[in-house]
């Protein structure tokens, strides 16, 4: 089962940019159904929209991090509770990176936000490639996701997410 999405767009040119909400619904129903995570009924997660400043200032305070990034994910609860609880956490994915990214690698906007979203539900969920063998782990969890949508796997030429 697919979570509910809500969404908060505080970057305004995401709403030009692509059509966000769809994608990021499809993005995380392949990664959803890819895991075979049992989620509660009425699970709900939030997806915020935002540009780089904002998620410069979440990356420095929660990482100590001081840059943008392209996605961070907050999870609510521990992957032992998701049957259980309602809320799963939030996904924040950063407008300026993403097309950065985008463009450098040369993959599509929407295909890249695609990846992001299902990597950052899968964080949700309790998935992580701190280590070597959970990366692997993680990023075949990915990869599979993306080809249900016909997304290239984006770690076919890369090295390991760290």
């Amino acid at each position: 089962m697919s979570p509910r999405l809500e969404f908060v767009a505080v970057e305004p040119r995401w709403r030009r940019a692509l059509p966000a909400r769809k994608l990021a619904r499809e993005a995380v129903a392949a990664a959803a159904e890819e895991a075979g995570v049992k989620l509660a009924r009425g699970a709900e997660m939030t997806i915020h929209l935002v540009n780089d400043a904002a998620i410069r200032d979440l990356n420095k305070q929660w990482r100590a991090k001081d840059a943008p990034t392209n996605v961070l994910s907050f999870p609510a609860v521990a992957p032992d509770r998701l049957a259980t609880s309602r809320l799963l956490g939030d996904v924040f994915v950063a407008l300026e990176t993403v097309e950065r990214e985008a463009g450098a690698e040369g993959k599509t906007l929407a295909d890249h936000f695609r990846h992001l979203v299902a990597h950052g539900f899968l964080h949700l969920i309790g998935y992580d490639h701190i280590e070597t063998a959970e990366a692997e782990a993680m990023e075949a969890l990915e990869a599979r996701a993306l080809a249900r949508l016909g997304i290239a796997n984006p770690y076919a030429d890369a090295e390991l997410v760290k």
